[in-house]
């Protein structure tokens, strides 16, 4: 299993590699404030590639803190109903002679 995983990830690394071989041609990009970048196809598609996961990795954020304040809050009701239950005596009968 564990080659196949290395087979797939090195293929997909051949299949980026040739993407970018061909397409080495200069791109130009103009922006609002009349500025002009001008990069190779493979690097444009690279930037907007992991700008787009760097924002929708942001994106989850919010999402992820706020599922630890509730597991945080979870657990501080759980301790707490073990407690009160270790304290209950009819939770804790007396042992049977």
């Amino acid at each position: 299993m564990r080659i196949l995983s290395w087979a797939f990830r090195i293929l997909i690394f051949l299949v980026l590699l040739a993407f970018a071989l061909k397409n080495a041609d200069p791109v130009i990009l103009r922006f609002v404030s009349e500025q002009v970048w001008q990069a190779p196809l493979a690097v444009v598609a690279l930037l907007f590639f992991a700008s787009g996961a760097l924002l929708g990795a942001l994106s989850l954020l919010g999402a992820v803190f706020g599922q630890r304040r509730e597991i945080a809050a979870l657990r501080r009701d759980l301790e707490k109903a073990r407690a009160a239950a270790t304290d209950c005596p009819a939770a804790n009968p007396p042992p049977a002679a």
